[in-house]
């Protein structure tokens, strides 16, 4: 049987993990304060509008960002505070 016949399965490994909620907005943080935003405004512009605008390309948060899902996002949001104030 020649090479063409046969099925290949590719598998993609390495370090490419989808970062989480957390981390993305850790990071969507951090490059709004390098920047000097006022990172909790920023967010919520962000996250109530879809603009992407709201987010620096700084440490490459904007397309960080929109990895996303805006409600995964807020999900996380509500699920750290819950967590903190019970």
């Amino acid at each position: 049987m020649d090479y063409m016949d046969k099925t290949v399965k590719f598998n993609v490994k390495g370090d490419q993990q989808e970062a989480s909620a957390q981390e993305i907005l850790l990071t969507v943080y951090e490059a709004l304060q390098d920047k000097e935003y006022n990172p909790i405004n920023q967010i919520v512009g962000y996250l109530l509008s879809g603009d992407p605008a709201y987010i620096p390309r700084h440490n490459n948060a904007r397309s960080l960002v929109r990895k996303k899902e805006r409600d995964e996002l807020i999900e996380e949001l509500v699920r750290f505070y819950m967590s903190s104030h019970r």
